[in-house]
Parts: C-alpha cells; sequence; structure tokens
C-alpha cells in the first residue's frame, strides 16, 4: 500500500511502514513541507493513489466536508480512560 504521513505525526511511521512491506512519504519530503495545505495534500493522495495518514480533525472536515474524497482511513487513537 501507498501511504502519505500527515505534519502531526512523526517521521519515523513511514519507517515503520517500510518495514512491514509499504510505501510512504511524510509531508516533510514534499515542496512546501510540513506547510503543505490540506488540499495540496488531499490532491497528491489522489493523484499518487495514497492514503492519508492523519491525526488532524481539521483536516478531516475540511476534506471530508468542503473538497473531493481521496482515499481515507479514520482510527481514533485508544485512551487509557475508561468508557462510561
Amino acid at each position: 500500500m501507498r501511504f502519505l504521513v500527515d505534519a502531526h505525526l512523526p517521521p519515523g511511521l513511514c519507517s515503520d511502514l517500510a518495514a512491514a512491506g509499504h510505501q510512504a512519504i511524510h509531508t516533510q519530503e514534499l515542496s512546501a513541507h510540513n506547510l503543505t495545505r490540506d488540499s495540496e495534500i488531499n490532491e497528491i493522495s489522489m493523484r499518487e493513489r495514497r492514503i492519508v495518514i492523519t491525526k488532524d480533525t481539521t483536516f478531516i472536515i475540511h476534506i471530508f466536508c468542503l473538497a473531493g474524497l481521496g482515499s481515507w482511513f479514520w482510527c481514533e487513537p485508544e485512551t487509557s480512560e475508561p468508557a462510561n
């Protein structure tokens, strides 16, 4: 699989994905680095057929509500707080 890792996540995640047999780039590798706009990240993901990995909820809202959809996977991190 091909991934694009967003700025809010560590670049080391790309190494972890590569070790698992995937291909991944981090926004630091893009021309605007971690200042790459959400819309451009979405365009790159669609053009290069990459799945974006992000924890930026504003980014997700922007893409789903205001722009065209690419390939997305939403995952809520686990917390140590017990569920009520």
